[in-house]
């Protein structure tokens, strides 16, 4: 495998013996010390609070290092001994970055004249936001004695029991066909042409959870145990309650975005009972053909290898903004992108930025699909989303996960709208029937983890789950969201255990997020198709804001309600209308 399609990790130290990684440790101690004396005392003053600010911009450049140094290690080699030492270091530093936050948040507490301070101050005054959510989490502080007590010990909870799965996931290998493959492998034949592949696949997938559904559910108990926990120690009425103020979102602005997914399910029932006619199921589609590609008789859609990928995303996305299309090439070339699934390689994809060095890092699992190519364009999104905030405080970088979602969201519909344009009716069959299966699993399946971690977290106040109910919770989640359009004999009952989502103390219901951006996301791509050139300024900036502001006020920036269903109907009409253009395409096909 060529270097040039893994990432380039040497940005951060040459390897795990590099001094400067022993350099940076004690000086970020040094200043973790500095700001434990600035947060001791009795009341603020300006000159604290900016001394306070920027030590701790300087902080976060030296934590950013070290974390995305081990962890990244980690992602594509899940057994590197010397990285999960360096993990484990890092817990007790973030530890007693979480405790100084809670402190700093206590002074402000004590300081009475703080908003005049702030107002006084230029500096103090651009992160205005911060300090607004800063006063808001004070309701929300643990109690002084108790907090430094609970936060060590979720590190041998939650976080020990993500990380159990997290390993469980990159070393399970996958007994298909007589030979043994990752897991993220096996995932990954789910997009095959040859139905005989993708139903032999996810059998062998299926066969392949009894290894670690034991250890696997130990682990979901776990984290749903400590998420129940820290809710009620932090004074929020839920679990869910607590993911929204993290998120700087309103509880009204998630029921108006749930009423509109529930009432697009039956749409979406349509399309997959359509879709598994045409593959020849009766009962509806089995979930192994899910991802299946589907085509005319004899028309085979494009592979692509990964140069073709990267010249069609540069192609493609430089008619938005020459700018983005430079940039895709710049992370290409740049070696930011980990691009092939490997052995001890976790599966899916992601985006990590690295604020203070004007970076990102890209983790893919490319088999070359056009499906892969959307993939990458998403997440190269996110890494142009990081770009947009260059400049800002660290403080203003915070983007909450919904809104975290909208340039991705945008790049993937740009892209799908602009390979339209040219297709034949063959290929538009395909991209639309592609559209259509990433749009299924953001509303409906995304609607099926909410409504399964639901009701795993009321579960787990009384009591630990067994595997038995955790796949029955499951499938019940999918019965009320796929129903009729997913076979019931053939659905996914471990769905809990292959989705990394659901093992994270500290972002608990991190699935609506992926809704929210899906759907916000093509709001914005429909401004830009009523605005033209003269909105990519516009974009930009509501990427740079996006952190800088509640979700609705940043939404209504670009003049969205997101409070309103009427505006997630208008996003959502797009997509059943793609349904149904679909159906008439395939009418003759069944």
């Amino acid at each position: 495998m060529s270097n040039q399609y893994t990432w380039d990790l040497s940005v951060f130290y040459e390897c795990f013996s590099d001094p400067k990684i022993e350099t940076d440790f004690s000086e970020l101690q040094n200043k973790l010390n500095y700001a434990k004396e600035l947060v001791s005392a009795e009341t603020a003053t300006q000159e604290l609070l900016e001394n306070y600010i920027q030590n701790s911009e300087e902080i976060s450049a030296l934590s950013t290092n070290l974390r995305s140094f081990s962890s990244l290690t980690l992602s594509t080699d899940i057994k590197n001994e010397d990285a999960q030492m360096l993990s484990d270091r890092l817990k007790m530093t973030f530890m007693q970055l979480q405790m100084l936050n809670s402190a700093f948040i206590r002074l402000l507490k004590r300081t009475e004249n703080l908003d005049k301070l702030i107002a006084s101050s230029e500096k103090l005054s651009r992160i205005k936001f911060y300090f607004d959510c800063a006063q808001n989490d004070a309701a929300h502080l643990m109690d002084d004695t108790a907090e430094k007590w609970i936060r060590k010990m979720s590190l041998s909870g939650g976080s020990a029991f993500g990380e159990l799965r997290s390993k469980l996931d990159a070393t399970l290998m996958v007994d298909y066909r007589g030979k043994q493959i990752p897991l993220s492998a096996a995932r990954g034949l789910a997009y095959d042409p040859d139905a005989s592949v993708r139903k032999d696949a996810y059998e062998a997938e299926i066969a392949s959870y009894s290894k670690v559904e034991i250890p696997m559910a130990a682990a979901l108990n776990g984290v749903k145990g400590e998420s129940l926990t820290m809710a009620e120690a932090m004074h929020f009425d839920s679990v869910l309650d607590r993911s929204l103020n993290t998120s700087n979102m309103e509880k009204a602005t998630l029921d108006a975005m749930l009423t509109a997914m529930e009432e697009s399910l039956p749409a979406f029932r349509k399309y997959l009972r359509r879709k598994g006619e045409i593959l020849g199921h009766k009962n509806g589609l089995p979930f192994y053909d899910l991802f299946a590609p589907v085509a005319r008789p004899g028309f085979v859609p494009k592979t692509y290898t990964i140069e073709e990928a990267r010249e069609k995303l540069v192609f493609e996305m430089s008619k938005f903004s020459p700018e983005l299309g430079q940039f895709i090439d710049h992370a290409f070339e740049n070696r930011w992108i980990d691009v092939f699934p490997k052995e001890g390689k976790g599966g899916g994809a992601f985006c990590s930025g690295m604020h203070h060095m004007d970076i990102s890092r890209v983790l893919t699992n490319f088999t070359g699909s056009f499906s892969d190519v959307s993939t990458l364009a998403h997440e190269l999104g996110h890494a142009w989303h990081n770009r947009c905030m260059k400049g800002l405080p660290t403080q203003l970088c915070r983007t909450p996960m919904p809104m975290a979602e909208t340039a991705s969201i945008f790049n993937e519909t740009f892209l799908s709208y602009e390979v339209k344009k040219t297709a034949s009716d063959e290929e538009l069959l395909t991209y639309i029937e592609g559209d259509l299966m990433e749009n299924t699993q953001v509303i409906v399946d995304i609607f099926s983890r909410y409504l399964f971690e639901t009701d795993v977290i009321e579960g787990r106040k009384t009591h630990n789950l067994s595997v038995k109910e955790l796949k029955e919770l499951m499938l019940d989640a999918q019965d009320r969201t796929y129903g009729e359009g997913l076979d019931p004999e053939i659905r996914h009952p471990y769905m809990w255990a292959c989705k990394s989502h659901y093992y994270s103390s500290g972002l608990a219901f991190y699935n609506f997020p992926y809704a929210f951006g899906q759907l916000f996301g093509k709001g914005v791509f429909a401004q830009y198709l009523e605005k033209g050139e003269a909105f990519v300024p516009v974009y930009n900036q509501l990427l740079r804001s996006s952190g800088s502001g509640t979700i609705e006020e940043v939404a209504a920036s670009v003049g969205i309600d997101v409070r309103s269903v009427d505006f997630w109907r208008s996003s959502l009409k797009v997509i059943t209308e793609e349904i149904e253009q679909f159906l008439e395409l395939t009418e003759d096909m069944v």
